[in-house]
């Protein structure tokens, strides 16, 4: 890559940081997540119990953000607060997620707002989930009882990562555990379902004045390393480019990327013992955010914009954090000045977190105490602070390689 250009940042960029409500708020006891952390049938080694208790202590989280100097959040809507039972939406909850928006708003911080971040009602996963005859029309219904409280929100997410979505439910019907990522393909009916889902709830969505719609990928960044370009296109097409395919002609899509995916002649390539990695077993490769980039870039064009929705590492190390995502900031700089229409960055995440099965993974800027919820800014926050401040000057200059 020949750009020589320095870190420059249009104006009105988003500078933020991502949470998700099953993994900060606490006692989301309505979820499916919820019931197979307490019943065991998923094989999750912790339970997310109060987890960060944010449910109550989201006004000091949005200070924190603020007070870094960050301009936007990115939270998700619990569907199962919203919608305990089918057909009975708790007014008391949209309000809750309501006064979270203003919240935002109050503290010069833009909401994004995402409406699934993985969990189903537990009632919706007895019913058979996302492939049961009623899910396209329970979740319309969830959306349509979001509506009123969207009014001066500007970027929603509709569904976080589903192709995520769709190997997980793959892996639970094989009766596997979540394990290392796409050795098994994504489920089909479940993926043909999140695109209805996704559909209907853009034309919900189009009702709200100002409102940007578009779904987030958790792009893999397939990379050919002897299985050849054919074989290669095949596998990014079944775990990514279907799902970008999909956001053709959306408001955006949401870039999350962490890794790469390495496929061999005999399959996926997996972190060998020589391979750097990160708390979660993954590669540590900070140059999967350019190549995310570049690679949704190419695959829709430039009528879609794209907003990084989520990227970071999971590390004990807080300097290494720092090298991680300054060296992924870099790569998106370099895409900017290649003229690539990225319109913000938001970091994985706020806070260390309950990731899905294990409090161990850290990727937060704030560190939580699991007893007293005490938040400790890290000093990777004080620096992810000073690059909003002034990009140039905390990545080292040009942006070049």
């Amino acid at each position: 890559m020949a750009t020589t250009q320095p870190a420059a940042f249009p104006d009105g960029f988003l500078w933020g940081a991502s949470t998700a409500a099953h993994q900060v708020e606490g006692n989301n006891v309505a979820s499916d997540f919820w019931q197979a952390e307490n019943d065991g049938s998923w094989g999750l080694a912790d339970r997310s119990g109060d987890a960060c208790d944010s449910f109550h202590r989201w006004p000091e989280d949005l200070d924190i953000a603020r007070d870094l100097g960050l301009n936007a959040y990115r939270f998700s809507i619990e569907w199962a607060r919203v919608v305990p039972a089918p057909g009975h939406p708790s007014p008391a909850m949209l309000a809750h997620y309501r006064r979270m928006i203003e919240g935002c708003e109050e503290r010069g911080l833009t909401p994004v707002v995402t409406l699934h971040h993985f969990t189903n009602p537990a009632w919706l996963t007895a019913e058979g989930g996302w492939t049961s005859d009623g899910a396209i029309a329970h979740f319309a219904e969830y959306v349509r009882a979001v509506l009123p409280i969207l009014d001066g929100v500007r970027w929603v997410c509709t569904i976080n990562e589903p192709n995520m979505v769709a190997f997980m439910a793959a892996r639970r019907k094989q009766g596997l555990g979540d394990g290392s990522p796409f050795l098994s393909p994504p489920d089909p009916g479940v993926t043909a379902a999140l695109v209805r889902a996704h559909a209907q709830a853009r034309e919900l969505l189009a009702a709200v004045p100002g409102v940007r719609s578009g779904w987030t990928v958790a792009n893999q960044n397939v990379q050919d390393h002897g299985a050849g370009p054919d074989r290669t296109a095949e596998v990014s097409y079944l775990i990514d480019d279907q799902y970008l395919d999909v956001a053709k002609g959306d408001d955006f899509v949401g870039v999350q990327a962490y890794s790469r995916l390495r496929v061999g002649e005999s399959g996926i390539v997996l972190p060998g013992p020589d391979d750097r990695r990160t708390m979660t077993g993954w590669e540590y490769y900070p140059a999967a955010l350019e190549d995310a980039i570049r690679h949704t870039a190419a695959r829709l064009g430039a009528s879609t914009p794209l907003l990084v929705t989520e990227n970071g590492i999971a590390t004990s190390d807080d300097d290494e954090r720092i090298a991680y995502t300054g060296e992924a900031v870099t790569g998106l700089a370099r895409a900017l000045a290649d003229g690539i229409d990225v319109r913000g960055y938001l970091h994985w995440s706020l806070l260390d977190n309950y990731e899905w099965g294990s409090w161990e993974p850290t990727f937060g800027l704030v560190a939580v105490d699991r007893t007293t919820f005490r938040r400790t800014v890290k000093p990777s926050a004080r620096w992810f602070g000073q690059l909003v401040r002034d990009p140039a000057a905390t990545l080292g200059g040009p942006a070049a390689s």
